[in-house]
């Protein structure tokens, strides 16, 4: 097989020119030798592949067929070398992100599909884990790059910083809130007149649901909630704000959710926001990498594509 691949590459030219002085030209070889070869190919197989006459040759009708696949067997070649030319030509790169599970969901997927059409050399790996995880996973270099959030109160909030020995580039502000059902809430709106932030006695009997206290956005929360003396007495954690927001859909208590992510059921009134005086701080989305670490290629497409999506 490995013999016939120049005959059938001599094969294929005269099949198209349908002239053995022309394909000679093409190939940069004498007539005889295409004439030899096209000779061998046909011994080989045991069958004549050309019609030879003053005019030049056409296919036999075993020729025609044996063109066809030579035909699709060359495109694939050529089409392979393309690729590996195209891949050389972009550096195929492969970066590694790291993200809740929350923010992979609502922030870094809905773009996903589309940045990957559109940087096909660019490879990535996605770790789903949390802030904290991410964090200490860019120290310690096992990933590229962190989609996270920060607290308002720190270096960087709205601009570009240091937090935690991480350079920070926001993406998109966000605000967390508090939202139950109607069902959950009639009780207390019906016992409590007015806002039922104001009696010490709602806090005390209505269950609230939140994440465990280590995720950072739990801490954010719970830095207003000790500023504004508000106590809360029964607690459900959670470790996702998916199950935070379905359980506030199956009436289980009021979750402490990011606003942005429960809009829609809020408008079709499957949850309502559940109001506390003064409104939590907002505070920033965005991407983390080491200072020390330049930034590549590849980071730079992926961080420009989503700020100019979301900025």
């Amino acid at each position: 097989m490995e013999q016939n691949l120049n005959l059938y590459q001599i094969f294929y030219e005269v099949a198209a020119c349908r002239n053995f002085s022309v394909a000679a030209k093409k190939l940069y070889i004498s007539q005889p030798a295409v004439s030899k070869s096209i000779a061998k190919l046909e011994e080989g197989l045991h069958t004549v592949l050309f019609h030879r006459s003053s005019r030049g040759v056409t296919l036999t009708p075993e020729g025609e067929l044996l063109y066809q696949y030579v035909e699709q067997a060359l495109s694939s070649l050529k089409s392979g070398e393309d690729q590996l030319h195209a891949s050389a030509s972009l550096k195929v790169s492969h970066l590694s992100i790291g993200v809740s599970a929350t923010l992979c969901k609502y922030v870094l997927l809905p773009l996903l599909k589309s940045f990957i059409e559109e940087n096909p050399a660019i490879k990535l790996s996605i770790s789903c884990q949390s802030t904290f995880d991410t964090i200490s996973a860019l120290l310690n270099g096992t990933i590229d790059l962190g989609l996270v959030g920060i607290p308002p109160a720190g270096p960087g909030a709205g601009t570009s910083g240091n937090v935690q020995g991480i350079t920070f580039l926001p993406l998109k502000t966000i605000e967390d809130i508090f939202v139950a059902t109607d069902a959950y809430l009639a009780p207390f709106q019906s016992k409590y007149k007015g806002e039922l932030y104001k009696n010490q006695s709602f806090f005390q009997e209505a269950s609230f649901i939140m994440l465990d206290r280590e995720n950072i956005s739990r801490k954010h929360v719970d830095t207003f909630l000790s500023s504004q003396d508000f106590i809360l007495h029964h607690v459900i954690e959670v470790n996702n704000m998916d199950l935070s927001i379905e359980f506030a859909k199956a009436g289980l208590g009021i979750a402490c959710v990011i606003g942005g992510f429960v809009e829609k059921d809020i408008k079709n009134c499957l949850l309502r926001e559940v109001k506390l005086g003064h409104k939590i701080p907002k505070r920033q989305i965005g991407f983390a990498y080491l200072p020390k670490t330049p930034i590549s290629q590849a980071m730079d497409i992926l961080i420009q594509y989503y700020q100019v999506h979301y900025l």
